[in-house]
């Protein structure tokens, strides 16, 4: 199990939750933290080309492929990793933003957008804090979508980063 904190930036597609991340991370470094981001996608993606050394070693039948360079480094799977499994393959790093994962155990934000027609994804006594644009009064920790400080300072406290 992994031992860095971390927390969910959940909600809707095209609430702003990837936004949401992009200004917290200065934030937060702004404060000496590293940080580390985890994007769940329910889709297909693809992180190589056909054709390149990497792709062909995958298409090999390698369950693994690294590759590395004096600027960056990347490690591509060929199986599904739940959850747990992703967050252990963070190392040295302070905190993990991860965006998505709406049903996991970790404390959960959820980004609400009212232009996405949608109600939020989950009840407030389920979430650590709301992020939206609408009105509501709700029992729980909550901030206009704009307000990345807040939101990060939030997180900060809610992690037990700022000993």
């Amino acid at each position: 199990m992994n031992k860095i904190p971390a927390v969910s930036i959940m909600g809707w597609s095209g609430s702003g939750k990837t936004t949401l991340i992009e200004r917290m991370v200065p934030l937060l470094k702004g404060r000496g933290l590293k940080v580390g981001v985890l994007k769940h996608d329910s889709h297909q993606f693809e992180m190589d080309r056909e054709g390149k050394d990497t792709w062909r070693y995958g298409q090999a039948g390698a369950e693994v492929v690294a590759i590395s360079s004096p600027r960056q480094a990347a490690m591509l799977e060929f199986r599904a990793l739940d959850l747990d499994q992703m967050l252990d393959r963070f190392r040295e790093v302070d905190l993990i933003l991860v965006e998505g994962y709406k049903t996991s155990s970790l404390p959960r934000i959820e980004v609400h957008r009212t232009a996405t027609g949608k109600p939020p994804a989950e009840q407030p006594d389920k979430l650590a804090a709301l992020v939206t644009d609408a009105t509501m009064v709700i029992d729980i920790p909550h901030f206009d979508l704009n307000d990345a400080k807040g939101v990060t300072e939030f997180v900060i406290g809610l992690l037990g980063l700022d000993a």
